[in-house]
């Protein structure tokens, strides 16, 4: 489970650590940095598919993602008063992401490529990773150090053990000191995060692949789109909690039941429905139907991820269904690590309920992201490595 988030220079999260617990909800006002939280998860995922210099440049490279404020904020700063600007930069330029789990730590640092080395020049340049056990990293709990291009292995009995002198800067040593022979923790933690699961704006309009018949294979983790809903369904009905499907889906639609009908291999979603005289096809029901079936779909998987980040589930569903949808975050928090971020008052309320709920409320000010009512004591600790 993570314990503590690290996130610097990234959009409007200039300087925010945040600490994790079970079912984590992220909720503020619009503007004041969901969104971007939400982002930068998903850029310290991407390390372990490598592909993070790739997003980061999707994303209009590092000059665009960089916290756009001064360096640092006075603490006496009123609202309306303009910061300093223009002065000179005491640290480098860099995007830092991390996190701290109860077993391994994990962080990279990026920042700019030298002025015409080469035509990519928004891309960013990895200057330092490090993986360490425990709450943070130390010169003692350091298993993996990667200083720009070198990468250095602890070992038990012989110390510093140097992997590679030439590791590419566009390259994480996530993916490419993940041996099992001399970088075990890197392989095993690259794969944890590689199962870290990510849920937002699932399609329901007509040509949503979730409403047309698709070819079903055993699928214990519904994809990002959901465009094999019907086979994930199949699946729970077969490996993974039945019962709990069909009180997930009664508990939203008394009465109701979802079936999975099977022609020629191609797998179809269908409903039944008290009064209904035939089921409804995934074709025939609702957006908020088929989206609430969407969310049983993800969060009923029979192997459930180590962690599962839901962005404003309630979108498109009726406030009826949001009490049903918290219950079902609920039960999936209790197998899985749940991170999720609403606007949401009723699916508040109904996480609220909930005993392992920790909100985390944002808000915004001077254009960064803060937590309400943390203070300094409150804070996690955490530290960043010089490069």
């Amino acid at each position: 489970m993570l314990t503590t988030l690290g996130i610097s220079n990234y959009r409007s999260l200039r300087d925010l650590v945040i600490p994790l617990k079970h079912l984590n909800v992220i909720t503020g006002p619009n503007g004041s940095g969901k969104s971007n939280l939400y982002r930068a998860l998903r850029l310290l995922a991407d390390t372990a598919q490598g592909r993070i210099i790739t997003s980061v440049a999707r994303e209009g490279g590092l000059q665009s993602t960089l916290w756009a404020g001064p360096e640092s904020l006075s603490r006496d700063m009123k609202p309306g008063e303009q910061p300093v600007q223009g002065t000179r930069r005491k640290h480098p330029v860099c995007l830092r992401l991390g996190f701290a789990s109860d077993e391994f730590g994990y962080l990279i640092d990026m920042g700019l490529p030298q002025p015409g080395s080469s035509a990519f020049g928004l891309d960013p340049e990895i200057k330092r990773e490090l993986i360490w056990y425990g709450s943070l990293p130390r010169p003692s709990t350091t298993l993996v150090d990667r200083n720009h291009c070198v990468v250095r292995v602890k070992d038990s009995e012989k110390g510093w053990n140097v992997v590679t002198h030439n590791l590419a800067s566009f390259d994480s040593m996530m993916t490419h000191i993940a041996d099992p022979r001399t970088a075990p923790e890197t392989l095993s933690l690259r794969e944890s995060i590689r199962a870290w699961r990510f849920y937002d704006h699932f399609r329901t309009d007509h040509a949503s692949p979730a409403r047309v018949p698709q070819v079903g294979t055993r699928t214990t983790v519904l994809a990002d789109d959901g465009a094999d809903l019907a086979a994930a369904m199949q699946t729970i009905r077969e490996i993974g909690d039945s019962a709990a499907l069909d009180r997930a889906v009664a508990d939203a639609f008394p009465s109701a039941r979802v079936r999975i009908e099977v022609d020629s291999g191609r797998f179809t979603l269908a409903m039944e429905q008290h009064g209904m005289l035939r089921p409804l096809q995934a074709s025939e029901l609702s957006d908020g139907t088929l989206r609430y079936l969407l969310w049983v779909a993800a969060l009923l998987t029979p192997r459930p991820p180590s962690l599962i980040v839901l962005n404003e589930p309630e979108t498109s569903l009726h406030p009826d269904l949001l009490e049903a949808l918290g219950r079902l975050i609920g039960q999936a928090s209790r197998r899985s690590q749940v991170i999720v971020v609403t606007h949401s008052a009723a699916l508040l309320g109904s996480l609220a309920r909930e005993s392992e709920y920790h909100p985390i409320t944002l808000e915004k000010k001077l254009g960064e992201t803060s937590i309400v009512g943390m203070r300094d004591l409150d804070r996690p600790e955490w530290r960043w490595p010089a490069r």
